[in-house]
């Protein structure tokens, strides 16, 4: 992959080695990762954890970096607290920064670790507007919910002309934060909302809460909450022969996990930040993901494999410095990297929207340009058949 993908300030590289080593102690400067590798959010972490490895393994080869980078990176098991601790013992250990906070949850734990020892957390994928400007020390690499719960409710009330939508989320902070915004957004063009449905995090059977939901024989049905509970939610949804539209949001956007699902994730519709396809940073990122792992990446990849380019920028942006490091990250402009471009507001939120996606025949599909290619094949088939018909008609059959 070209330098372009990973730094802008290019220039600063080598000017910097003196300082990263003097404030290192003359080692490599140490970042840490906390990723749920096992555990109910492993779905996640592993992806991320296969970008963070991919982007590492290209700094280690890069011999116009001016400093070298120790990456370590512990597994949280999906527990929060755990999280909270491992980032306590990773910045401890000399962690100028770490990666972690995969969850809402989880980064709501991690963030006073960060605020005791005054050192970066980079999130690659919380989303929660409780996390908006929650600390100097913090900056994520996914948008706010507050921009897909707004995207969800305006495009369900504007553009599907849906008119009622039944809310079923769990009790956790990232499903309070999104649907909140979805609601809101929804009813304020027009929607109405019989219902919301709450249950706990760790419920597994939904037959209750899915035929509470049809009881207010709603038109749409909108899913807060994680992968796995979406595809289950969405499973028993279809048995019980709904067939509205079922709205969720992009922690549905696990390719293992649609394919579980099958043909009761056909036709959900989910909003999720897009990798531009033809952005060459992007391309060229798919390109070297697929030749490593054998299989293209998911957006969670995409958005480890920045989280771990997006800091080196930085320090390079101040000269290697810890203690600056936010200074850095607030200061990149236009950074370029496998998600698109990047850049981070006064808050710590980077400034990304999302669009809309359906799973069609397996797969996402960029909502808007899935209904156009339907449109035309539609419209091919019409001018084959009308050709059809004026060639019957001059021939007297």
């Amino acid at each position: 992959m070209s330098r372009m993908v990973r730094f802008t300030f290019a220039a600063a590289a080598v000017a910097s080695l003196g300082a990263a080593l003097a404030c290192n102690g003359g080692g490599p400067i140490q970042i840490g990762a906390v990723l749920p590798l096992t555990g109910d959010h492993a779905l996640y972490g592993e992806p991320i954890r296969q970008g963070l490895e991919l982007a590492y393994q290209e700094l280690q080869a890069d011999e116009e970096l001016g400093f070298e980078i120790a990456l370590t990176v512990e597994d949280s098991g999906s527990d929060p607290q755990r999280s909270a601790e491992l980032a306590r013992q990773l910045y401890q250990q000399g962690a100028v920064a770490v990666i972690g906070g995969v969850t809402t949850d989880a980064a709501l734990a991690m963030v006073p670790a960060a605020e005791r020892e005054d050192k970066i957390l980079m999130s690659p994928s919380a989303s929660s507007p409780r996390l908006t400007g929650i600390s100097r020390n913090f900056f994520r690499l996914y948008p706010s919910d507050f921009k897909e719960g707004s995207r969800m409710g305006n495009f369900a009330a504007q553009t599907l002309g849906i008119e009622s939508a039944v809310i079923l989320a769990s009790e956790s902070d990232y499903a309070s934060g999104v649907q909140d915004v979805f609601k809101t957004e929804f009813e304020r063009y027009g929607g109405t909302v019989p219902a919301v449905i709450e249950y706990p995090a760790d419920t597994t059977d939904f037959t209750a809460v899915v035929e509470q939901a049809l009881g207010h024989n709603p038109v749409a049905v909108y899913v807060a909450d994680y992968a796995r509970n979406v595809a289950t939610i969405v499973g028993q949804l279809r048995q019980h022969g709904f067939e509205g539209k079922i709205l969720t949001t992009s922690a549905f956007a696990s390719p293992e996990v649609i394919e579980q699902a099958g043909q009761a994730a056909e036709g959900v519709i989910l909003t999720l930040t897009s990798m531009p396809p033809d952005d060459p940073q992007v391309a060229a990122f798919s390109q070297t993901f697929e030749a490593e792992y054998g299989h293209p990446p998911s957006v969670w990849a995409a958005h480890g494999y920045d989280a771990l380019m997006v800091l080196v920028a930085a320090i390079e942006e101040v000269d290697g410095s810890p203690r600056d490091l936010w200074q850095g990250l607030r200061g990149l402009r236009n950074y370029h990297g496998a998600t698109g471009v990047v850049q981070f507001d006064e808050r710590g939120d980077v400034g990304k929207y999302p669009r809309t996606y359906v799973i069609d025949e397996g797969a996402l599909s960029d909502y808007e340009e899935t209904l156009e290619e339907k449109r035309q094949e539609l419209l091919r088939q019409i001018e084959q058949i009308n050709r059809a018909a004026r060639a019957a008609g001059g021939s007297g059959s």
